[in-house]
């Protein structure tokens, strides 16, 4: 793979990017818990499920359903993405989403806050990075709840 392409799937430290692979032993561990069915923006050479969309399928554009793994690209589209999670949940499916602690955005504050969130200690390594993430990052879990429901008067 040339160095462009490690660029793009691993990240840079210098955050040049907003593509960072899941690292392995992570998504394992939420993977034994959720049993994933789907990975919703993958890339071929990282996709952590049997059932992926690629950049070219365009996962916003397409059905997400079962138990989905989200790893969305980190720049100003992740609000499309975020968005989208939360309204699979409405749909009666799930989304686990791996995204950075980002609480004073727009996006985090609008779709994750009331969600189930697990803020992850220290920093991830990303992809084959040897250092770790400039920023923190935590997992949100978008699944039906009450807070789904749209009650109307009885």
């Amino acid at each position: 793979m040339n160095s462009m392409a490690n660029q793009s799937l691993f990240g840079l430290a210098e955050n040049r990017t907003d593509i960072w692979a899941t690292p392995q032993d992570f998504f394992n561990k939420l993977n034994a818990v959720f049993n994933f069915d789907l990975d919703v923006c993958a890339l071929a050479e990282n996709t952590k499920c049997e059932r992926f969309f690629s950049p070219e399928q365009n996962g916003l554009k397409q059905d997400w359903t079962g138990t989905c793994w989200m790893n969305p690209p980190y720049g100003r589209e992740i609000i499309e993405w975020v968005a989208k999670a939360a309204y699979t949940a409405e749909q009666g499916h799930t989304v686990v989403a791996l995204v950075p602690v980002r609480t004073d955005a727009r996006w985090f504050q609008d779709y994750c806050l009331g969600r189930e969130i697990h803020f992850i200690r220290g920093r991830l390594k990303f992809g084959n990075s040897t250092s770790n993430a400039p920023f923190g990052c935590c997992v949100v879990v978008f699944r039906p709840s009450l807070n789904d429901v749209k009650w109307e008067g009885t």
